[in-house]
């Protein structure tokens, strides 16, 4: 299938590869329908991009670049609706919002995404009771655990 994008223009995808937000995303509630696109050869950065407006795109990370030690429980609820029994079955986003300077662009760790790949199926989750903030400067982590980081990444 055929679908316009934010950033790349037109891209065929196949179904398999479109991930459902059974309660779309806050804010974007109407949007159920999305797919994972690489946005850097590395994959560092990706783009979460709805399937059916090209509008809706947003630019995600994998928190553990960054944060090596990023941690929180996923309730009982969200595992069912994911259909994931362990760790294993989901990858975890992070919202990153791009500024200019690229030094002032902030990644969201108290909202993430939480997609079982193998079933397709996500949800954003948001975090109570932490010291996670919506905007934590992706400058302000350690060089040497993100360099730590994308050494492992690139390893699995």
């Amino acid at each position: 299938m055929k679908i316009a994008t934010k950033f790349f223009g037109e891209l065929t995808i196949g179904k398999n590869e479109i991930i459902d937000f059974p309660a779309g995303l806050p804010g974007f509630e109407q949007e159920k329908a999305f797919v994972l696109l690489k946005m850097d050869k590395e994959g560092v950065y990706q783009v979460l991009q709805s399937v059916h407006h090209p509008e809706v795109a947003l630019v995600v990370t994998n928190p553990y670049l960054f944060l090596s030690n990023y941690e929180f429980e996923i309730d009982t609820q969200t595992q069912k609706l994911l259909k994931a029994s362990t760790p294993e079955d989901v990858i975890i986003l992070s919202v990153v919002t791009l500024r200019n300077p690229f030094s002032k662009t902030t990644v969201n760790l108290q909202a993430p995404l939480v997609v079982n790949y193998n079933e397709n199926i996500g949800k954003q989750v948001i975090l109570n009771d932490t010291s996670y903030h919506t905007k934590h400067l992706l400058a302000s982590f350690r060089k040497e655990d993100v360099q730590h980081a994308g050494a492992e990444s690139k390893s699995k």
